[in-house]
């Protein structure tokens, strides 16, 4: 586990840890794949919807994709004050280390919207020594 990642705006923090998994990886192949899971929690005293993200991912070598969507693993969950809401999901880099960050779109029951920050976060293969 790589430590974690903390952010909080307008009363929504986002926290995340990370995980290397081998048995979807294949180096030799140039696969390396990592799991996230994040803790999104209403801090805040209004509520909020997660309405989309945006993710911007970087390998080591600088290759970098941005990743759009609606909500999160199919769900735009809801948040009331003190409520939280928590998913894994995954990534696959070519390289054995990166970093990703972003942002969730998130609405307020009056129709306005702000942008959560997602604080960047590492993806790194443990490196070990035999």
């Amino acid at each position: 586990m790589v430590s974690p990642s903390k952010a909080v705006t307008q009363g929504i923090r986002v926290s995340v840890r990370t995980c290397y998994l081998p048995e979807q990886s294949s180096p030799l192949s140039h696969r390396y794949a990592f799991a996230y899971s994040i803790r999104i929690e209403n801090e805040g005293s209004a509520p909020a919807q997660l309405r989309s993200r945006h993710w911007v991912i970087t390998d080591a070598a600088g290759k970098v994709e941005e990743v759009r969507g609606p909500g999160v693993v199919g769900e735009q969950p809801h948040l009331g004050p003190g409520e939280h809401f928590e998913y894994t999901s995954g990534c696959v880099l070519r390289t054995p280390r990166g970093e990703m960050r972003g942002t969730y779109q998130m609405q307020r029951p009056d129709g306005s919207m702000f942008d959560a920050t997602i604080a960047t976060f590492e993806l790194a293969m443990p490196y070990t020594l035999n």
